[in-house]
């Protein structure tokens, strides 16, 4: 399933999402993944949560990119469980244009291979037109 947290910059989508993080260490059978812009957060998460920074990655410059290094990650370890992305408009170029089909391509990888992704927005949910969230849940 995919997990939205939305809102304007600065309304404590990261705090809640490393919470999120920190708290299903102790709970889920699988790997978990933060996908972070940099690597600020690495010490906010605990140690068993795998931080990627994207700044590690610069060449990664679009949305397909972005999708097959997601493939990349989750053919390294079958036993991912939930998969974080911080603020994914900051990500490569996706950007409230390519959005919706960034989503339902999430959606499908997903159900795929059975895992979750927990999505923070700079948004509104009136600024994502077109953007299906049947198969997603709004978190806030």
């Amino acid at each position: 399933m995919v997990k939205l947290l939305v809102g304007h910059k600065g309304s404590g989508k990261t705090k809640q999402m490393i919470n999120l993080a920190n708290d299903m260490v102790d709970t889920c059978h699988g790997s978990l993944v933060f996908i972070n812009k940099n690597a600020r957060l690495t010490f906010d998460l605990k140690y068993q949560i795998r931080v990627v920074c994207m700044e590690d990655f610069p060449h990664i410059t679009n949305s397909d990119e972005y999708i097959g290094f997601i493939y990349g990650i989750i053919s390294s370890d079958h036993d991912i469980d939930t998969m974080f992305i911080d603020g994914i408009l900051k990500h490569a170029d996706v950007s409230l244009g390519n959005l919706p089909v960034f989503i339902e391509r999430l959606k499908k990888i997903s159900e795929m291979f059975d895992l979750d992704f927990i999505v923070s927005l700079s948004a509104e949910m009136e600024e994502m037109i077109g953007v299906d969230f049947d198969g997603c849940e709004i978190l806030n």
